[in-house]
């Protein structure tokens, strides 16, 4: 019990600490820095955030954890989750500035001299049926991954918790920087679950 209450404790820390880093506080808190620092906010928390995710992965695989049994129904719906997860991977790598999403135009740009190119407002590909896929397939995918034991139930909640306020405050940001054009986009295009599709 104490070993999975100290997990879940740092699960929540990775969450928070994953959470805040990209609030609008802590972004406009790297903006008055200036120099370097704008251009290193993205690249950093990437590097960041996956450094500091593998330990927990670690801990998690390696804690004493009673496997759960599974009804074979579940089978079928796992499957199509991660089939689902990967038609989101893949159509949001389509959609989204993978170099940008890393941090790695914001450094070039800078070394370069170059201004950083202000955000764009896409609609395009598999934002048109999804405002946030990843944050939609990550979820599937989640549910998705075999090995379902008491520790990792726990772990599949607390992150999909985690995911559905990423999300939100992705849209706080989002609604922030486009205004009106972002909240008519809102309008028309599920933040989660595609669920116009079946409309159709």
């Amino acid at each position: 019990m104490t070993i999975r209450l100290g997990l879940i404790i740092l699960w929540l820390a990775w969450c928070a600490a994953h959470s805040l880093l990209i609030t609008r506080a802590a972004s406009g808190w790297i903006e008055r820095k200036g120099g370097a620092w704008p251009a290193l906010h993205r690249l950093g928390y990437v590097c960041f955030s996956g450094a500091s995710l593998l330990p927990l992965l670690w801990l998690t695989a390696r804690a004493q954890q009673q496997p759960l049994a599974m009804p074979a129904w579940l089978v079928p719906v796992r499957m199509a989750g991660g089939l689902y997860a990967l038609i989101m991977l893949v159509g949001g790598l389509w959609a989204y500035d993978v170099q940008s999403f890393l941090g790695l135009r914001q450094w070039r740009d800078f070394r370069q001299g170059q201004t950083a190119a202000p955000p764009l407002f896409q609609q395009t590909g598999i934002l048109q049926v999804v405002r946030h896929p990843w944050y939609s397939g990550g979820i599937a995918l989640l549910w998705s991954l075999p090995g379902f034991t008491d520790v990792t139930l726990l772990v599949r909640i607390l992150l999909t918790v985690y995911l559905v306020a990423g999300a939100w405050l992705e849209e706080r940001k989002l609604h922030h920087t486009f205004g009106a054009p972002y909240r008519s986009y809102c309008q028309d295009v599920p933040m989660l679950v595609p669920w116009k599709l079946f409309r159709r």
